[in-house]
């Protein structure tokens, strides 16, 4: 089901639609409840909006050191995730989201955390903008996250699907993730059946996390148009 965006104007920079879509999520948060934050720049919006109404929530649980520091700086009280049984809802970004709900995720390496939070929340709550919107995930390449001695044999694994792994870099040296970890990531795939691959990946030893988000995947979508937010429901 698809909800018509409100009214806004028709020229808005990427900074606007990021704010705009942030400041829409939180009508999702549940007030007295502790919150799943995820990562990245648009949640960063959110993580803002969400500093107007910190007396209202008893925290949140971050899938990110980057988020955690920001939240904290802000006055939000972050908790641990093993402190936290459930969570009513979790909102994080994407880097690819499909008219299923499925997504690619881990442009900021921070995947695993985003998947383990995603699993403890019982509503995901993805927000983007449009641009992020695909037919069929693979355009963005797929981030994995993975254990380094395994490194050469999983690209090797890739390669017979049709993709070319590479190792993220950063300042020109490979990113370690908050994990201690490397991220592989892998352009040329055309995924037809998310599920079926994040399933398949994950099980291949070395794997840590696959940043196809299909068991975990979004309930709603907030997607910020020109014209103002449009709601995706899944």
């Amino acid at each position: 089901m698809t909800q018509q965006p409100t009214s806004r104007s028709t020229t808005l920079s990427q900074d606007e639609l990021k704010a705009m879509v942030g400041q829409a999520a939180l009508r999702y948060v549940v007030p007295g409840e502790i919150v799943g934050v995820g990562s990245g720049s648009t949640v960063n919006k959110f993580i803002d909006a969400l500093a107007s109404m910190k007396e209202q929530i008893k925290g949140a649980v971050s899938s990110s050191v980057a988020s955690t520091q920001r939240m904290q700086a802000l006055g939000i009280a972050v908790f641990d995730s093993n402190e936290v049984e459930r969570l009513s809802v979790y909102i994080d970004g994407a880097d690819e989201i499909d008219h299923q709900g499925n997504m690619i995720k881990g442009g900021g390496a921070a995947l695993t955390r985003e998947k383990i939070v995603a699993a403890q929340s019982a509503r995901f709550v993805c927000i983007v903008d449009e641009s992020k919107l695909v037919g069929r995930l693979g355009k963005f390449p797929v981030p994995v996250e993975v254990i380094p001695m395994a490194l050469q044999r999983l690209t090797r694994q890739f390669a017979a699907l049709g993709g070319t792994a590479s190792v993220r870099m950063k300042d020109g040296q490979s990113l370690i993730t908050d994990n201690g970890q490397l991220i592989l990531d892998v352009a040329g795939l055309q995924i037809s059946d998310p599920r079926s691959f994040e399933s398949e990946v994950s099980q291949w030893p070395g794997v840590v996390t696959v940043g196809v988000f299909a068991f975990q995947k979004a309930q709603v979508c907030l997607l910020a148009t020109p014209a103002g937010v449009k709601t995706m429901m899944f």
